[in-house]
């Protein structure tokens, strides 16, 4: 795609070659069901219906527009955004892939880093209030997983404890 826009639009200035890349991209993109000479046809279209009211973003497209030299830049420049949307498309499954692998090694990483700390005051505090609440022998707790781990197993065995007498009752 970067190789094209060198290509093309070699008499736009910098700032209009990249508004009209910028928007002919974002084109392609809402409409990428849609053929490159469809989506040309469309741009041009809109874009002389925007030059006649005289609101359009692309003043500097007024005198170009029917060129045929501007009509093939376009569509070389249409062409290599599908073919770039597409690609991006197939590699989905792979980014989404590295992402949940990236998520994973996080977890892990963060899990390793509260092995080797104590537990805070506050996991304390609250196992020792669990713990008195539920008439359970505390342990000595070693590092913050630990302390989370178990004050995690209190609160589901309980829960799952008292859902279970409750539904009984019923």
């Amino acid at each position: 795609m970067y190789e094209i826009k060198k290509q093309i639009y070699l008499s736009f200035s910098k700032t209009q070659k990249s508004a009209v890349c910028n928007y002919l991209r974002a084109l392609v993109k809402r409409s990428l069901d849609l053929s490159a000479d469809e989506i040309l046809e469309s741009f041009i279209a809109d874009e002389k219906y925007y030059l006649d009211l005289q609101s359009s973003r692309f003043q500097f497209l007024e005198g170009v527009i029917d060129e045929q030299l501007f009509k093939s830049d376009t569509l070389k420049y249409i062409k290599e955004c599908i073919c770039y949307y597409n690609y991006k498309e197939k590699q989905r499954p792979i980014i989404e892939a590295n992402k949940e692998f990236e998520k994973k090694k996080r977890k892990f990483l963060q899990e390793v880093k509260m092995s080797k700390d104590a537990p805070t005051k506050k996991q304390l505090y609250y196992y020792e209030r669990l713990c008195k609440k539920y008439n359970i022998e505390p342990k000595e707790l070693t590092s913050k997983l630990e302390a989370r781990d178990e004050i995690d197993r209190i609160i589901k065995e309980y829960n799952d404890y008292y859902k279970n007498e409750i539904m009984e009752e019923e």
